[in-house]
């Protein structure tokens, strides 16, 4: 019964970061597929849940990709060109299918944290 989620919160604003675009992606030995793309809900998380449900979860490598300088810009915020911090690609490996695997991120422009949240 695994799966996959993610939740953003924005640490300037001290909110969620609704309307942060993001792309799962499963990398392979030789490529790198999407597997999703989409704009985080006013939680901060994915509309639909989960980004990988208990039917399509698999062991093996996989990376989020967040907008975070198109997000901070859409806030208003004044960001330098090249920004700081552009996408935070976060890449992670999921070893056991039947697992809970959470995702969050914590971000600035100038900062981000993550770990293995649940």
């Amino acid at each position: 019964m695994g799966h996959l989620s993610t939740h953003v919160l924005d640490t300037m604003h001290g909110c969620p970061a609704a309307g942060m675009a993001v792309e799962l992606q499963r990398i392979g030995a030789t490529q790198v597929q999407t597997l999703k793309t989409f704009t985080l809900n006013r939680d901060g998380r994915f509309e639909g849940g989960a980004l990988l449900d208990a039917a399509s979860m698999a062991a093996g490598r996989y990376r989020l990709v967040f907008s975070v300088a198109p997000y901070f810009r859409l806030r208003g915020v004044v960001l330098p060109e090249p920004p700081f911090i552009d996408e935070v690609k976060l890449d992670f490996g999921i070893a056991d299918a039947d697992g809970h695997y959470h995702v969050p991120l914590l971000v600035s422009p100038w900062a981000y944290s993550t770990y293995r949240g649940s």
